[in-house]
């Protein structure tokens, strides 16, 4: 009896070391420890343990980010300085395009893209941080082609050259990480957000309606998405028709949304007018009426306006 009794004990502490073991969490890992200390805006710190994970794809991302952050509170970068006086009319020599911190960043993104070339967070870390000089870039460039001789016969101040040395920022780059990001992650709506804000700064409608379609797709049972999509239609793609669809579908979801509803009826009353304005008289009367339908409040301003023209038309073409 007393040898089943100690079998047993020990079988039972056996389960419950098991159990213990089981139960205890397993220490946190130096990338762990180094988003809590990053949170916490501890960079330092944070880059010490997110070092002690060596080659890992996330080690190097983060080390990337706490790198970005630096350079956003690093002063910026200052023209190299000139051993001798320059030369009458000759500029001086321009500052670097990025600062130190920045081509850290980019280089530990890098890395990181080189121990696992589809990390979502990497492609969006590049895509962030050469951003802002890709589109400092395109605007010189639109400036460039805006300008007029200052006389007949003078040529137009070139475009601005590439630059000689140092990473790629071109808009097309930037793109194609925002792009890689987006795939890389389909659940979130940031780096799609991110890709639209970026293609509507640098004037890529192509990009940015793609960004809105993914948008539009990923939360297809909201109104946001596809309210945006409809502005982006009828104020920089000019394609009002379209647009009205997109209002339409927001609608399915959010019946009741006056606003909305108001985008719709300005639509019919603008192609109204322009086709009374032609004299196209029938074609303005049937968007008028598209109009009424969407219309709630008829004494707001824009209800006021489409009664205005109908009793014009009226005036027109009598009843019979």
């Amino acid at each position: 009896m007393r040898s089943h009794a100690s079998v047993a004990l020990v079988a039972l502490l056996a389960g419950a070391c098991q159990r213990d073991a089981a139960g205890t969490p397993p220490p946190p890992t130096p990338v762990e420890e180094g988003k809590a200390l990053l949170g916490q805006g501890q960079l330092d710190a944070a880059l010490a343990k997110f070092q002690q994970a060596g080659s890992q794809a996330d080690g190097l991302y983060y080390q990337g980010v706490v790198w970005a952050r630096k350079a956003e509170i690093a002063p910026l970068p200052t023209p190299p300085p000139t051993l001798e006086p320059l030369p009458r009319g000759t500029e001086p020599p321009p500052a670097p395009e990025f600062k130190p911190e920045e081509l850290t960043a980019l280089d530990l993104y890098e890395k990181a893209l080189a121990a696992r070339a589809d990390h979502p967070q990497a492609h969006l870390g590049v895509a962030e941080l050469l951003g802002p000089h890709a589109a400092h870039r395109h605007d010189l460039e639109e400036a460039a082609k805006q300008r007029r001789p200052a006389r007949k016969g003078r040529a137009p101040e070139p475009t601005p050259p590439p630059a000689a040395e140092g990473p790629d920022f071109s808009v097309e780059r930037v793109l194609k990480h925002y792009q890689i990001a987006v795939q890389g992650d389909p659940r979130t709506q940031a780096p799609v957000d991110a890709l639209l804000r970026f293609a509507q700064r640098v004037g890529r409608l192509v990009e940015a309606e793609g960004a809105l379609q993914e948008m539009t797709r990923r939360e297809p049972e909201r109104p946001e998405p596809f309210i945006r999509y409809g502005d982006f239609l009828a104020n920089e793609k000019k394609d009002p028709q379209a647009a009205v669809e997109q209002y339409k579908q927001a609608l399915v979801w959010r019946a009741e949304d006056d606003t909305t509803r108001s985008k719709i009826a300005e639509i019919y009353i603008t192609q109204g007018v322009e086709h009374w304005k032609i004299q196209q008289y029938a074609t303005a009367q049937a968007r008028f009426l598209e109009a009424q339908k969407w219309i709630t409040d008829k004494n707001s301003p824009q209800g006021l306006k489409l009664q205005d023209y109908v009793l014009r038309l009226r005036e027109l073409r009598p009843p019979r």
